[in-house]
């Protein structure tokens, strides 16, 4: 589909037909609009954009890679950015103020109206990751006295500068949040009938230095449109939209995936990174893990004389360590989308240890089973020398493996959530150091135990 957009409207850029690429253009989602963007050349997308009306423009732009925006900028007439940054929503506006560099910061500032100045530094004030950073302060506030009547005709006259106006919220004199009503609530209630009357007074809500993951995670718990953000005094100053908290999931999901991958997370697109930034995320974690990899060296080293008494005990090191790691992987994943949904925490550590050792023990006992038929048959046939007291070894070491593996995989993530550290980091390097140690240490123990090494 994008592509017959993209190609109607090259076929109108070489008709210079305006008019037509403006009907196109206005027919298009704002998203699908920026994505087209994205593929056109740079020195095409300003005549474009002009194209468009204000209202659809400003969703546009919000929607563009960095890149582009800057590039959208630095061709943008003052009064264009004066324009555009009018249209904003606060929130959207200090998101782009914090992705883009000072001297394009600076233009903006010095073309953004004073009063919607003071409200854009009012947002980049708060922490980062915090709900006061992706909050809006543009929502719809009603008061206790008013009717449905008299609410309805407030919120017509402004609609057009709100976020929202599904859920609206009702405050005191003073600003503090007392209760909400619904857009359903007064389209359905009497005209006469007061907001007090008819407002929610049990009303779920965040303070501005709640962690914006909790508050992504009391959107998706509770199915709300948006949530309430007050200030330590309980004076609602915001409002997290369903629409943010899904991009902070969405974000949280990246990092995890970059982090057990091993990698550090980048915001920048992939076909759009140098190689060079791409070297800088990946080469500290290369580098931690290959000096990690010195203990499982240390560990052979030291049972060099074992090794040469049994070398054929060698070639099962590989599906040992690879069947630890895996186990341990397992194990990881499955508590970090738990702790992620709240689902466990550190009071949990030890129902969840012993639910990982009953899953271990019959993975485990099933491997082991499976390894020693395969060793005894397959195995022995394309090698030979493979007494039953080694297979059994083996077999055996992979059942302690399995167990132990599991064990670490899900004790780490809770005890780095525990000290504060993101379960995440752990999940890659130190689980499969740890893993891979033990896996020697339990088979070389086992070996010199089982086979008198």
């Amino acid at each position: 589909m994008q592509e017959k957009i993209l190609e109607e409207i090259n076929t109108l850029l070489l008709e210079k037909d305006s008019a037509k690429l403006k009907e196109t253009l206005a027919g298009e989602n704002p998203v699908d609009i920026a994505e087209i963007f994205c593929h056109l050349d740079e020195k095409i997308v300003p005549r474009l954009y002009r194209l468009l009306p204000k209202s659809l423009a400003a969703e546009v732009f919000i929607e563009m890679p960095s890149d582009l925006k800057e590039a959208l900028i630095a061709s943008f007439a003052d009064r264009e950015i004066t324009e555009t940054m009018s249209e904003l929503f606060y929130d959207d506006a200090a998101d782009l103020i914090e992705e883009l560099p000072a001297g394009v910061v600076k233009r903006i500032l010095a073309n953004t109206p004073q009063k919607d100045r003071a409200e854009i530094n009012k947002l980049l004030k708060f922490e980062e990751d915090t709900a006061g950073s992706i909050m809006t302060t543009e929502f719809v506030n009603l008061r206790t006295d008013m009717t449905v009547g008299a609410a309805l005709d407030y919120i017509r006259a402004v609609a057009p500068d709100k976020e929202t106006v599904y859920t609206c919220y009702v405050i005191s004199a003073d600003r503090k949040l007392l209760g909400l009503v619904t857009a359903l609530t007064l389209l359905t209630a009497d005209v006469g009938k007061t907001i007090g009357e008819l407002m929610e007074t049990n009303v779920i809500f965040a303070t501005t230095a709640t962690d914006k993951e909790e508050v992504a995670a009391l959107i998706r718990k509770y199915d709300f449109l948006a949530l309430p953000i007050v200030d330590s005094e309980e004076r609602l100053v915001g409002i997290v939209t369903v629409d943010d908290a899904v991009d902070v999931m969405q974000e949280e999901a990246e990092e995890d995936f970059a982090k057990m991958a091993a990698i550090t997370p980048s915001e920048t697109p992939y076909l759009k990174t140098s190689p060079f930034s791409i070297y800088k995320t990946r080469i500290p974690w290369l580098l931690l893990l290959m000096i990690s990899a010195t203990f499982t060296s240390m560990i052979i080293s030291s049972f060099e004389n074992a090794l040469a008494a049994q070398v054929i005990l060698t070639m099962f090191i590989p599906m040992l360590m690879d069947t630890g790691g895996n186990c341990g992987s397992q194990a990881s994943v499955t508590v970090i989308r738990a702790l992620s949904l709240g689902e466990v925490g550190w009071k949990d550590v030890l129902r969840v240890l012993a639910k990982e050792v009953a899953v271990a023990a019959l993975c485990g006992l099933t491997l082991s089973v499976v390894a020693f038929i395969k060793l005894m048959t397959v195995d022995n046939f394309l090698s030979g020398g493979i007494a039953p007291l080694v297979a059994f070894t083996v077999a055996m070491t992979l059942l302690c493996t399995v167990i132990v593996a599991k064990l670490i995989g899900a004790f780490l993530p809770i005890a780095a959530r525990k000290i504060g550290l993101d379960p995440a980091v752990v999940a890659s390097p130190m689980i499969t150091t740890l893993v891979d140690a033990m896996s020697l240490l339990v088979y070389f123990s086992l070996a010199k135990a089982l086979l008198g090494l």
